[in-house]
């Protein structure tokens, strides 16, 4: 039985993926490394900052000590920051759905945006306020396709459940995520996971167990037919 949703934020609630990419270009061609649109979506797109920078130095054979990566996630986050005021799109049909979410089932964030960028989100979407447990890149040691921000965010969620409540299992949760890496982490905490093709298309998410092409339209009843 659905018990609890947990949502991605960017690429779910806010069109944010693509400042994000024109972030990290920036980095990293300042760094000599070119990395195009077609890689960011292809292999880094759900990355945190941190892996993402390791990941593509890794693949460019180059090696980044403690004080390179304090000074690239330094840049990546001014240049972000300074996009993100300025053009931060909350997706067409996400705010009603996240609440209608929230007046029937206790719902989370986990994302893998820094938590200064979550919060700026949220409260320009309004959304707050809704959720029970935000979880950002801050409080995790492992990003997607990790489950631990999924799992992080359940434990929080059973901690503030209402007295007297079971527990409840990741079995219970649908997680909404728009990438491949996300899916991976809602399989690998034992959830269920709704895809949004904002970011990939629908024959690239076939690990999901819904796909749909954005909030906006989508039905809590649909979804719950998935715990049947």
């Amino acid at each position: 039985m659905l018990r609890a949703i947990i949502f991605d934020m960017d690429g779910v609630i806010c069109d944010s993926e693509p400042l994000h990419m024109q972030a990290f270009q920036k980095v990293l061609q300042e760094e000599n490394i070119v990395l195009t649109d077609n890689e960011y979506y292809d292999r880094y797109l759900a990355y945190d900052d941190r892996n993402c920078f390791t990941m593509v130095f890794k693949e460019h054979q180059r090696a980044v000590d403690a004080e390179l990566m304090k000074k690239l996630l330094a840049r990546k986050a001014r240049y972000f920051d300074e996009q993100m005021k300025g053009r931060i799109m909350i997706y067409p049909g996400a705010e009603p759905f996240v609440k209608k979410a929230a007046d029937k089932y206790p719902i989370a964030l986990a994302s893998g945006a820094r938590r200064l960028e979550v919060e700026f989100v949220l409260k320009k979407a309004q959304l707050r306020g809704l959720f029970a447990a935000v979880v950002s890149s801050d409080d995790v040691q492992k990003g997607k396709p990790d489950p631990e921000s999924f799992l992080t965010a359940l434990k929080i969620l059973n901690e503030r459940r209402l007295q007297g409540t079971e527990e409840i299992q990741a079995r219970d949760c649908l997680v909404i995520e728009d990438s491949r890496h996300g899916v991976a982490a809602a399989r690998s905490a034992g959830m269920k996971s709704a895809a949004i093709t904002t970011s990939y298309k629908a024959d690239q998410l076939t690990d999901a167990d819904l796909v749909a092409d954005s909030l906006m339209g989508l039905e809590l009843e649909r979804l719950e037919k998935l715990f049947v």
